[in-house]
Parts: structure tokens; C-alpha cells; sequence
């Protein structure tokens, strides 16, 4: 049997997972990535990286938009702090995946764009 977690509990445990991000002296990042990790376009993130979790789950706040540095299929995200660790990594996709895009088949010179919300990049501890 697991563990059943209160919403309190459940938003400490993401904040304290998202405020990962803020540590450092740089400017946290989010790189989109081919599935062998080739980055095809790199983001910054706002500082703080993500706003305060509710029920478990943390928003990023605004993802800056960046000019794609390399073509191909977007497969996942990876997030990292301000010294450039890696910190977590998620799907990326058109629909039900941790970043959305309206397509996965980026062209290097076009600007990808990061909507903010259900699309635009969550992190979720569940409750159960």
C-alpha cells in the first residue's frame, strides 16, 4: 500500500522539487530535446522558475520564447538550475505530455514558443 498524501504535504514536496531550479547564479533553463538529447532550442526560465504549488501541483511561470538552434523531433524537456545542473527532464509532445507544443517537428531559425498553464509546463506530486 502507499502513501496518501495531504495537499500541504503534497505542495512542500513539489516546491521543494521546483525551487531546485532558483538555486545558483545564472539564469535557470529549459531545453527542448530529440529523444538522443540533441537541443534544438533553449529557454530561460523566470526566477523564480515556478509558482508556489497548489494540491501538488507547481506552474512554471513564463517560459521565454527561443530561436531553434537545430531541426528536429522535439521528444523531451530538461530543466536545469542556474549553474546548469540538470535538475528534471519530461516529455515533451502535442497533447498530454509535461510541455505541449503545436508540433514536434522543429526548424532550426524559427522561434518556439512556450504557452504558459496546462501546455507549458507542470510538475505534479500526486496525493496518492
Amino acid at each position: 500500500m502507499g502513501l496518501t498524501l495531504t495537499a500541504a504535504t503534497a505542495s512542500a514536496g513539489c516546491d521543494a522539487i521546483v525551487d531546485l531550479l532558483d538555486v545558483g547564479s545564472g539564469t535557470a533553463q529549459m531545453t527542448i530535446c530529440e529523444s538522443d538529447n540533441t537541443v534544438l532550442s533553449t529557454h530561460n526560465l523566470n526566477d523564480p522558475a515556478f509558482a508556489a504549488a497548489s494540491s501538488g501541483v507547481a506552474t512554471a511561470n513564463t517560459i521565454s520564447d527561443a530561436t531553434a538552434s537545430a531541426t528536429g523531433t522535439a521528444a523531451k524537456c530538461r530543466w536545469y538550475d542556474k549553474d546548469a545542473l540538470l535538475t528534471f527532464e519530461g516529455t515533451v509532445g502535442t497533447s498530454g505530455a509535461d510541455i505541449n507544443l503545436n508540433s514536434v517537428s522543429i526548424s532550426s531559425g524559427v522561434t518556439v514558443s512556450i504557452e504558459g498553464g496546462d501546455g507549458g509546463g507542470t510538475v505534479t506530486l500526486p496525493l496518492s
